[in-house]
């Protein structure tokens, strides 16, 4: 049987917008990110992944950023692309959306010549990511009054 959703790089301004609205009603209005801190400059060039269930509903997000609006988050590795903003709906949630997501930032990534994925998980998150192959490193630190640990995989 085959998932009931499809998940794509995001195609044209509609994905993207479908992409943003997943991240509020995650980031903003679960978790109480500031709106203004939500979407950033690195969201023009970014590599988007759109999770769509079988109607067209959206039901996950994540991005991934390369080059040099990774290497902020990478340690300056130009060859190392960042996962973030990684969002699933509620709804969603249990249906193996998050690492269909992760897996197609992987293949973004490597497309790009990338040779690892770094990411920022909040701690709620450390074994889901381990499960999908990452490692954590450096110490735990906030991001938008939330604990994350910095993690890494080579590809």
């Amino acid at each position: 049987m085959s998932a009931p959703y499809t998940v794509r790089v995001a195609d044209g301004p509609d994905d993207r917008e479908a992409c943003f609205a997943v991240r509020k009603e995650v980031f903003v209005v679960e978790q109480g990110v500031p709106e203004d801190i939500e979407y950033d400059a690195h969201d023009a060039d970014a590599v988007h992944v759109l999770a769509l269930g079988a109607d067209g509903t959206p039901l996950g997000a994540g991005r991934l950023l390369h080059g040099a609006a990774a290497t902020g988050y990478t340690g300056a590795d130009a060859s190392v692309g960042s996962l973030g903003r990684l969002a699933v709906t509620r709804a969603a949630r249990g249906l193996g959306v998050g690492a269909a997501l992760v897996r197609a930032v992987e293949d973004a990534a490597r497309a790009l010549g990338l040779t690892a994925v770094d990411l920022h998980a909040q701690t709620h998150a450390l074994g889901f990511y381990e499960r999908l192959g990452y490692t954590q490193y450096g110490p735990e630190f906030p991001d938008a009054g939330i604990p994350h640990r910095a993690m890494r995989r080579a590809l």
